[in-house]
């Protein structure tokens, strides 16, 4: 009795240990029980193993089974189940397939637990189907399903795009009585949301306050931010707004939402308030959130404050991303200072952003627009990647200047490309070369357009 209780108070201090993924010192636990004569069991085991392929790696996880079959213990449903996790998570089909292979042999029967990290693992791998066999043959047919089952199922249909399946077994769990937990309203509306179906969303969102269960800060800014992105911007608002009455604690994440959903409506006043409120609210700011300051600032006209931003950024051990110095270069062209933009978007380049596109195409019109069209076309003939915008730009500004054949070029070049450019562009061109008399050029770029279309389509 008094080995019993030392044994299972030595496992408490190495769960304990392994918690906080101090597995040496868990170690130097187990190697001092042995010498007070207290023998590992397959408890014992079981933590090590878990906490191994939690911060080490699968095959020290394996090395701990090997050390208990060693030490004369039989692996349980629970050492096996550990594995099954770890090879899941790194998407190690084989591994976790030989595993139920080996527990079987062993005579261990899979639990629900061990279906449902298969069941995960072929979702994570996009095999929706193979996951859908596992929760219908082995999990509804010979065992009892937990909420665990439903929430991974209902989260995998959604991540493989069968948004409509996650739904019909939601409305199933509600026909049968199986109240959804919070978790699993949250997974629904996310995947929902992902697929832009947002009034879907805003219908799962009113069940769930039916429900009983009380919508978390993340239920509410799933929704906010899905609106946004719908373009639903005053549903959007009226959420933030509902938010701040029930007296829900905002992240940096919820704020910027909302900040940048104001200045992309022209709302500044408004999201320079907001942008006070988070200042004042302690909140830890993220390089994400100095962004979208930094975009608001920009879009006021206040470059002198972001430059102070930028300092504040260095002094919090953060470092600018290409989003940072984009909007930066931006904002510069905007202003009409496009030497400032050149010499940033050198710095960027020093920098080595795996791509700096979206600033490459911000210079360019700043350029075309203060009248250095040499300049841009010298830039645009460098850039070893383009897309439609940068085409696009480029056609149109030519068109403004007059020099139609060149914009003719260009725009074949575009075509060449595989890239779609604006209507009102390609008639810019046909229109010009017309006028000017290049009659047959206009013909033949009209028939190189028409052949581009049926090729794309």
């Amino acid at each position: 009795m008094v080995c019993r209780f030392s044994t299972k108070l030595l496992n408490i201090c190495i769960a304990s240990l392994c918690k906080i993924g101090q597995l040496e010192k868990a170690e130097a636990v187990v190697i001092d029980g042995i010498r007070l004569g207290l023998l590992p069991d397959v408890v014992t085991y079981n933590t090590l193993l878990s906490a191994y392929s939690r911060f080490v790696g699968i095959d020290a996880a394996y090395s701990v089974i090997h050390r208990m079959k060693e030490a004369g213990i039989s692996p349980d449903v629970i050492t096996y189940n550990s594995l099954i996790a770890a090879t899941t998570k790194s998407c190690l089909l084989s591994r976790t397939l030989d595993l139920f292979e080996e527990m079987l042999r062993m005579g261990i029967q899979p639990d629900v637990w061990s279906y449902n990290s298969l069941m995960h693992g072929f979702f994570k791998l996009g095999k929706p189907d193979e996951a859908n066999r596992v929760f219908r043959d082995n999990i509804l047919t010979n065992l009892l399903p937990s909420s665990s089952t439903f929430n991974i199922m209902i989260n995998g249909l959604c991540n493989n795009g069968y948004t409509g399946h996650a739904l019909s077994l939601y409305r199933y769990l509600q026909r049968q009585g199986l109240g959804p937990e919070l978790i699993t309203y949250n997974i629904l509306i996310n995947g929902l949301c992902k697929s832009r179906r947002l009034n879907e969303a805003r219908r799962i969102l009113k069940d769930l306050e039916k429900s009983g269960h009380v919508p978390n800060t993340i239920t509410y800014t799933t929704v906010m931010k899905c609106c946004f992105r719908s373009r639903q911007f005053e549903q959007g608002f009226e959420i933030f707004s509902e938010m701040k009455r029930k007296g829900y604690a905002f992240d940096a994440f919820s704020y910027c939402a909302v900040i940048a959903a104001l200045t992309k409506t022209g709302r500044l006043e408004e999201a320079k308030d907001i942008m006070e409120q988070m200042v004042k609210s302690d909140i830890d700011f993220d390089i994400a959130s100095y962004n979208t300051v930094i975009n608001l600032y920009c879009r006021n006209g206040k470059l002198k404050a972001t430059c102070k931003l930028r300092d504040e950024i260095e002094r919090h051990g953060l470092e600018c991303d290409k989003y940072t110095h984009t909007i930066l270069i931006a904002s510069l062209c905007k202003a009409g200072n496009v030497e400032g933009a050149l010499r940033h978007l050198e710095t960027m380049t020093k920098m080595g952003f795996d791509s700096i596109l979206v600033a490459q195409n911000c210079v360019i019109d700043g350029l075309c627009k203060a009248g250095r069209l040499d300049h841009a076309l010298k830039m645009f003939a460098s850039m070893e990647v383009k897309d439609s915008f940068t085409y696009s730009s480029m056609v149109h500004n030519l068109c403004k200047a007059g020099r139609y054949r060149h914009a003719s070029k260009v725009l074949l070049a575009c075509l060449r490309d595989g890239m779609k450019i604006l209507k009102s562009n390609q008639r810019s061109v046909i229109d010009g070369l017309l006028d000017l008399g290049y009659t047959s050029e206009a013909r033949r770029l009209k028939s190189k357009i028409r052949l581009a279309k049926m090729v794309q389509y």
